[in-house]
């Protein structure tokens, strides 16, 4: 598995990690409410495990298993591009998310946007019919 695949599954699986336990506290606090504050981060628990565990591992495994050319990964810097974009879009939404900040939100969003388009622009050439050239 190349390094750049291993870093990103493991910045997903982190991610996982908080995500469930913004959940979990969430949760946790609908049985014995306390205090209402971990109901403002439910919207995290939601990005983190959307973008930032399930997005992010289908980056990880899509750098990993798709072809190489040449056994050369194509203009693999859009991937690494893609993976730093995803994680800062994701924390900034999370920040924004969590305290109210919807410009935060919102550049979170471009963020993401950017890593779509970077690692489409990467996979595009590795993307090719079977016994296609």
């Amino acid at each position: 598995m190349p390094a750049l695949s291993i870093w990103v599954a493991r910045s997903a699986l982190l991610q996982l990690l908080l995500g469930f336990s913004l959940g979990a506290l969430a949760l946790w606090n609908k049985g014995f409410a306390l205090v209402a504050w971990p109901w403002r981060l439910v919207p995290a628990h939601v990005e983190l495990l959307l973008l930032g565990w399930m997005a992010q591992l289908a980056v990880a495994v899509g750098y990993w298993i798709l072809p190489r050319r040449a056994g050369q990964r194509p203009r693999a810097w859009l991937a690494v591009v893609a993976a730093l974009l995803l994680n800062a879009g994701v924390g900034a939404v999370v920040l924004g998310a969590s305290f109210g900040w919807p410009g935060a939100v919102a550049l979170g969003r471009a963020l993401e946007l950017g890593a779509v388009v970077a690692f489409a622009a990467h996979a595009w050439p590795r993307v090719r019919a079977a016994g296609g050239t």
